[in-house]
């Protein structure tokens, strides 16, 4: 179930705190200490959502006006706003194609004088090739900000990823592994980075620090009429009680909760088997995929359309299938706008050639069943469109060894 008797304890044990200042922020507390304990870290600091994680995470990273920060077109268009929302300039670096994300060498050829962090997506729940990412950091004194918001337990070469560059962003938005409405972490092994952090998403509260509970002040203190609160400016960006306790029991669930979407995925990929016009995301040896959502590529089919293979699908029975999100530089928000004077890139067509082929041809179909049955069902729509427009079209098929 997405919702259990654990959600319900937690959220009543806030309700029955009253929401007394006494007993402050425990169950964000709570969770920050189970999260950074399960992701191998320092500090975890929770977040209204996970745009405001990435925005604070930009700000303790320095970033500020005129700077450059290197995202992915393929991802929703929050990793860029947040860019936008620390003064900066989104630069795009194209993808892999096989693999979906950050292809690492584009990344390099996007470095300038002027680029201060990078942000790799975990698209749908695979872990980017950080390692080269991380080395360009290294080299070029850049931060990386992994944007984990799709992915939960996942794995890079045999390391959990989220711990692996200087911050990494998660989000538990509803449709996330970990759902709490709304919600968001940034974990970090740098306490100079998680205080920083912290006090942003604080309103620059003098009494925080890196840690969860951690630089209170004393009530005397903060009675006293000259008592100064506000030692530098930031957004009140902090987890309220009743999200932070969903999230905590859904974290005390995670690994029930990602393999439930594991095996969703298994029956999909059972359903694509052989079939040589539907490519699977491709994930290396050494990785493992979270499966946040399961996605295929229509193949170059001239007479075959993205819509053609939707509608068939839901008339077999399917829920119907996502598309991928507009490539961000192409939405009316970004396309052929100037945000800062020193932009390099013309947000338009033609940018990034890899993502613009593969966008319009990607289905991502959804992994939060909690009934195996309506999984399966899926699975079986999946196959039988399949069938249908390789009798009709004649598509080929590759043999199974």
């Amino acid at each position: 179930m997405r919702v259990t008797d654990l959600e319900r304890l937690f959220v009543q044990q806030v309700l029955d705190s009253q929401f007394r200042s006494s007993a402050g922020s425990l169950m964000t507390q709570r969770l920050e200490q189970k999260f950074a304990e399960i992701f191998q870290v320092r500090y975890a600091i929770a977040h209204i959502n996970g745009t405001a994680t990435l925005h604070s995470a930009l700000v303790a990273a320095g970033v500020g006006s005129g700077d450059e920060v290197i995202v992915p077109p393929l991802t929703m268009s929050s990793t860029s706003f947040a860019v936008l929302h620390a003064g900066a300039i989104p630069v795009f670096a194209d993808i892999d194609p096989l693999t979906f994300n950050l292809d690492p060498n584009k990344v390099e050829s996007c470095i300038s004088s002027r680029s201060k962090a990078v942000i790799p997506v975990a698209l749908y729940g695979l872990s980017p090739d950080l390692d080269p990412i991380t080395h360009l950091a290294a080299k070029h004194n850049l931060t990386v900000i992994e944007d984990d918001a799709q992915c939960v337990l996942g794995r890079y070469k045999g390391r959990l990823v989220g711990g692996i560059g200087h911050m990494a962003s998660f989000s538990f938005q509803s449709s996330k592994h970990l759902a709490s409405g709304e919600g968001g972490m940034v974990i970090t092994d740098s306490e100079k980075l998680a205080a920083a952090v912290r006090r942003f998403n604080s309103l620059g509260y003098a009494g925080v620090a890196a840690g969860p509970g951690k630089g209170k002040i004393t009530r005397e203190t903060i009675q006293d009429p000259n008592y100064e609160r506000h030692v530098s400016v930031g957004f009140n960006y902090r987890m309220p009680e009743l999200c932070a306790a969903v999230a905590l029991a859904q974290l005390e669930r995670a690994e029930e909760l990602v393999n439930q979407r594991t095996q969703v995925a298994k029956l999909f990929s059972k359903a694509v088997e052989g079939c040589s016009w539907l490519r699977a995301q491709y994930v290396p040896e050494g990785y493992i995929h979270s499966y946040w959502t399961y996605v295929l590529l229509l193949e170059n089919l001239n007479d075959l359309t993205w819509y053609d293979f939707r509608n068939k699908f839901m008339d077999f029975g399917g829920d119907g299938v996502y598309a991928a999100w507009q490539l961000t530089y192409l939405e009316p928000a970004f396309r052929g706008m100037r945000f800062h004077e020193n932009q390099r890139q013309a947000y338009e067509r033609g940018l990034c050639p890899v993502a613009e082929s593969t966008q319009p041809r990607l289905f991502q179909f959804k992994t939060n069943y909690f009934d195996f049955v309506r999984a399966q069902s899926q699975a079986d729509a999946l196959s039988r469109t399949i069938e249908y427009f390789e009798k009709t079209r004649n598509y080929r098929t590759v043999a199974l060894s």
